[in-house]
């Protein structure tokens, strides 16, 4: 029996910056280097760094790590960063991520009491996105839960895949707190897939933000179908390891979801590999 050859996924594996957190922005770029990411997601957050184009670019030069996705302030702790205008703060991420030289903007559906935001958000997505070669990547939310009640918080949708745009980001944290079926949602977005959040979840009320591996998602699953699908977009390891004990600590679970998510990017899915040994 002729052993198959092993692949080398083209996919990117890049470390998200709020991967450090409460570690700061640069400390995600001495973190990739060290272990061999091929390059950052920069989350811009309430860190000065991470705002600082300029910064971002020495950071990236001097550790030899491109930034290969911009994450635009979506959070409620960054309503003020870049401007109380969520418009602005694309424009800014979209600006950013032109001058880094990332392929990406990630952003999230607006919240229901931008009401304003919400109702042209599709139609200015699309709008923008016609405007640059960077990709505007909706990402996949999930209802707020507290007890036995939920609260839609997103509008048009949690679910991007319910309208319409050019691309998707998929977090595998959100599609386990939202209780979604994670690999129907791939199909929902098919070829307009151009970004992933790897993470890993258990259905909790929280965002979990596991390892990879460690929570009850398809992660294997996706990353095989990713690798063997000719899929050009990047791969991002967003996890928390704000209960991490220690530098080592934190360093070592990172370590750990770049191994996972590189093995099971060259992994053939369960199928194919099936059918692979009985050659």
């Amino acid at each position: 029996m002729v052993q198959p050859a092993a692949r080398v996924p083209e996919v990117k594996v890049a470390l998200s910056t709020a991967s450090v957190y409460p570690e700061s922005t640069a400390t995600a770029f001495e973190i990739a280097a060290r272990l061999g990411y091929d390059g950052v997601e920069v989350m811009v957050w309430t860190d000065p760094v991470s705002q600082d184009i300029e910064a971002l670019r020495r950071l990236s030069d001097f550790h030899g790590v491109p930034v290969l996705a911009v994450h635009a302030p979506c959070l409620l702790i960054t309503q003020r960063v870049w401007s109380t205008d969520p418009w602005v703060k694309l424009q800014r991420a979209r600006h950013a991520a032109e001058r880094l030289g990332a392929s990406t903007v990630v952003v999230h559906p607006p919240f229901r009491w931008q009401r304003a935001y919400a109702r042209d958000f599709v139609r200015g997505v699309w709008r923008m996105a016609d405007e640059t070669d960077v990709r505007f990547a909706v990402e996949n939310m999930f209802p707020w839960r507290y007890r036995d009640r939920e609260m839609l918080a997103y509008a048009p949708d949690w679910d991007p895949t319910q309208d319409d745009y050019r691309h998707f980001t998929i977090d595998l944290s959100h599609t386990a707190t939202s209780r979604t079926d994670t690999l129907a949602m791939i199909e929902r977005m098919g070829d307009r897939l151009g970004h992933v959040h790897i993470a890993d979840g258990n259905g909790s009320n929280k965002d979990e933000h596991l390892v990879p591996g460690r929570g009850s998602q398809p992660c294997a699953e996706v990353l095989g179908r990713l690798g063997d699908s000719g899929f050009d977009g990047h791969v991002v390891v967003e996890v928390n390891t704000r209960r991490a004990m220690s530098a080592a600590e934190r360093e070592s679970d990172l370590a750990e979801a770049l191994a996972y998510t590189r093995l099971h990017l060259a992994s053939a899915p369960v199928g194919d590999a099936s059918r692979q040994g009985q050659r």
